[in-house]
């Protein structure tokens, strides 16, 4: 239940960003919720293969490397969700960072919500 919240949240927030966003287009609100599967698959399995192979290029950099393996994560799904579009690479890059800010912000509210009800 807590996986399916989260990816609703991340639909969400990928239907927010694209209506501010200019270069985002998502068709729907299915397509958000295709596009939030499709990211959180890719950080699940393609994220840690490129973060091993760019691992140097990650140190050289202080670990801001990590900012566009996530514009190319973003790149990736818009190459495979018919429906989604991204404009270009800088565009994939704000799009990821505004991305990840706004995830940390409605998960953070779904841990705050879940102590209350505990206690």
């Amino acid at each position: 239940m807590k996986t399916f919240l989260k990816i609703l949240l991340t639909a969400l927030a990928v239907v927010v960003l694209a209506t501010i966003l200019p270069g985002i287009t998502v068709t729907g609100y299915v397509t958000a919720i295709i596009v939030a599967v499709v990211i959180s698959l890719l950080n699940m399995f393609v994220r840690p293969l490129l973060i091993f192979f760019t691992l140097p290029a990650t140190i050289v950099t202080l670990g801001l490397f990590l900012f566009v393996i996530n514009a190319v994560i973003i790149l990736l799904a818009d190459r495979l969700v018919d429906g989604f579009a991204v404009s270009g690479f800088f565009t994939a890059l704000l799009f990821s960072v505004l991305l990840s800010i706004f995830r940390s912000a409605l998960f953070s509210l779904l841990k705050e919500n879940k102590k209350s009800i505990n206690n």
